[in-house]
């Protein structure tokens, strides 16, 4: 890969993980139940499914995924209902944390394994990924390497805008939590914007 092609697709990179979706909300809710430092292991098991999707496209999978609508749908409304799952519990464990006066600090390994899961049953990542990675993929030279450059570079991005832009973010929020109406506030807008997530990506074709 040239260095040109290699920064357009850092350029196309920075632009695709700076735009708001269902990681991104995962990540300010984290970053605000857990802490900023804490939030980094629900972007690491977001970063897992981002490679899994790559090694599914790369090995030829995601365009029989593509190919078959019924596949595509099972898929597609698994990731809708448990988006949608989360958003009813952001409303119900932020309320019971607020009665108890508890700060909220989730396992690692649970927010590692809602990452992988929040990204790893969204479908239309494996679609994106087929028209996305022939841009800077050469038939003509050794795949392993290219995809190898271009599976570290994406998920090098994702990460730092992850953690220092919407985890960072979130903790300028942190002060409403300090409040009981403040977290209820909260509650709702996250849990809000899960809910709607799920159904955009159940009703967005």
């Amino acid at each position: 890969m040239s260095w040109s092609v290699w920064l357009a697709l850092v350029g196309a990179g920075v632009l695709i993980s700076l735009t708001p979706g269902a990681g991104a909300v995962n990540t300010m809710a984290n970053s605000l139940g857990s802490g900023w430092t804490r939030s980094i292991w629900g972007i690491l098991g977001q970063q897992v499914a981002l490679l899994a999707h790559i090694v599914v496209v790369a090995a030829g999978v995601g365009v029989l995924v593509a190919g078959s609508p019924v596949l595509f749908d099972v898929i597609r409304y698994a990731g809708a209902a448990y988006l949608v799952y989360l958003g009813v519990r952001q409303f119900r464990s932020r309320a019971a944390v607020a009665r108890v006066g508890k700060v909220d600090r989730e396992p690692a390994s649970s927010m590692f394994r809602r990452g992988l899961l929040v990204n790893l049953t969204n479908p239309k990542a494996v679609v994106f990924f087929l028209a996305f990675t022939p841009q800077f993929v050469r038939p003509d030279r050794p795949l392993v390497a290219q995809y190898a450059v271009l599976a570290a570079t994406i998920v090098a991005i994702d990460v730092v805008v992850m953690w220092f832009f919407f985890a960072a973010a979130a903790r300028g929020l942190g002060r409403l939590t300090q409040r009981e109406s403040g977290q209820r506030a909260l509650n709702r807008v996250f849990g809000g914007l899960f809910v709607g997530v799920g159904v955009l990506l159940a009703a967005v074709h």
